[in-house]
């Protein structure tokens, strides 16, 4: 037996993996990433696979960059780990000044987690407790989107709108109003004129405001695209609209950008876009530049404020992890933060996204290919099966097939539902862009019998 051939034999046995039916996880070889380069990974034959979904959207510099690499080292050198309970470090220290110099101007303070559900988590207890604190208990509700993803803890679920994820848990989770998908609604609705969609949506916000805003805590939305539903794009204006209508209401207004955060929009975050300044922000992913896990939850001070009394009356924030604001984390995210500070990553998106809207183009109409959609360096294709022009049964695995066929012809991704996407590097160069559309086309196009 192999190396290669023991590591899958213990891996199927004794690893139980992120949303894997384990059952069907033997079916096939288990592919074992051993080492990576760039926007490279390796398997442990030595199978060489471009990065097509950035390590799961985090990836932004590339593998083993070695600015991120030696800042890792250094701070090795240090200290691996210290608490924040009632200490601080100084990698975290910069990087809370540092998140705070760079994000919209209304945020102004920021709480450490380790991922980007925690990160929403965070804000959900900050929402909940901040109108406690102001002695507003009534206002509880949280006003979330149909199709709406921010994670799997309870608390993230709860403002998410993910039946097949997250329906078994049900009787979990706190209730909430909901709203339209904006891009559902622009569709299905609004015969795919943006500003009649806004327009729309809007307005039943504002109706929902109106009859409920009194027990309304808060607004979720993710940042201008519902990006685990399929990126799905919201049209313009929804983001501002918003904030205009949550601050008019008294209501505070919570961004999650742990997907579109860090240059995956085009800007360095999706909300300047639209010059929004939310109450409450949620980073992740990209934060350590896809290293280690990291995240935060920015807010603005007079959401902090609130959280400051004498010490006996309580109202401090009860909450944190035994990794919280972890230095080695910490030291690689103001690294890249640095990469970011000199401009060339921002500068050089506008034609890799151009490029990639261009590539996109050749399967529309394809007899195997749905909806084609992208926002930023984020872009799906809906699979479909040609006899019947619906996607596949779900128990089929096809677009499985199809991802295990792009793989070996050399591109690594792996499917959302009925749909294969694109998320790779922000690093990934021009020649690699077409390298991942030529793949796609060519496994789709062969799994279409």
């Amino acid at each position: 037996m192999t190396e290669t051939e023991e590591l899958r034999e213990w891996d199927r046995r004794y690893f139980w993996h992120p949303f894997t039916q384990m059952q069907c996880y033997g079916d096939d070889d288990p592919w074992i990433i051993e080492r990576a380069e760039g926007n490279y990974v390796y398997d442990t034959e030595g199978h060489r696979c471009l990065d097509a979904i950035a390590s799961l959207w985090c990836n932004i510099h590339g593998h083993r960059h070695p600015r991120l690499d030696a800042a890792l080292i250094a701070q090795i050198g240090k200290v691996a780990h210290s608490t924040a309970l009632g200490a601080s470090n100084p990698p975290a220290i910069h990087l809370a000044k540092a998140l705070v110099e760079i994000t919209p101007a209304s945020l102004q303070h920021c709480f450490f987690s380790e991922d980007g559900s925690e990160a929403v988590e965070v804000a959900i207890k900050m929402a909940a407790q901040y109108w406690c604190n102001l002695g507003r208990p009534e206002k509880h509700l949280f006003l979330t989107l149909d199709n709406a993803y921010h994670g799997d803890t309870v608390g993230a679920v709860s403002v998410g709108g993910f039946p097949l994820f997250h329906a078994v848990y049900g009787h979990l989770l706190f209730p909430t109003l909901r709203l339209p998908s904006p891009y559902v609604l622009q569709w299905e609705d609004c015969e795919g004129d943006p500003l009649q969609a806004t327009t729309a949506w809007l307005a039943t916000l504002e109706s929902t405001l109106q009859d409920q805003g009194s027990e309304i805590a808060a607004l979720i939305l993710e940042g201008g695209v519902q990006g685990a539903a399929g990126i799905l794009p919201f049209p313009p204006g929804i983001l501002a609209g918003a904030q205009r209508l949550c601050r008019a209401y008294e209501v505070l207004l919570i961004i999650d950008e742990v997907a579109t955060g860090f240059g995956r929009s085009g800007k360095l975050f999706s909300c300047e876009w639209e010059s929004v300044e939310p109450d409450l922000l949620a980073l992740g992913k990209g934060l350590s530049g896809g290293y280690l896990p990291l995240a935060a939850t920015l807010a603005a001070e007079h959401v902090y404020a609130a959280f400051l009394a004498p010490f006996g009356e309580t109202r401090q924030f009860y909450y944190g992890h035994t990794y919280t604001a972890n230095p080695l984390a910490c030291a690689v995210a103001l690294e890249n933060l640095a990469l970011f500070a000199e401009g060339a990553v921002l500068a050089a998106l506008p034609g890799k996204i151009a490029q990639l809207r261009a590539g996109l183009q050749r399967f529309h109409g394809r007899s195997w290919a749905g909806e084609v959609r992208q926002f930023g360096m984020m872009a799906a294709i809906a699979l479909r099966d040609p006899r019947t022009n619906a996607p596949y049964p779900y128990a089929d695995r096809v677009e499985y097939a199809v991802c295990r066929r792009a793989r070996e012809m050399g591109v690594y991704s792996r499917p959302l539902g009925d749909l294969l996407t694109i998320v790779p590097p922000l690093s990934v160069t021009a020649a690699e862009i077409d390298i991942i559309l030529n793949t796609l086309y060519d496994a789709m196009a062969e799994g279409r019998s």
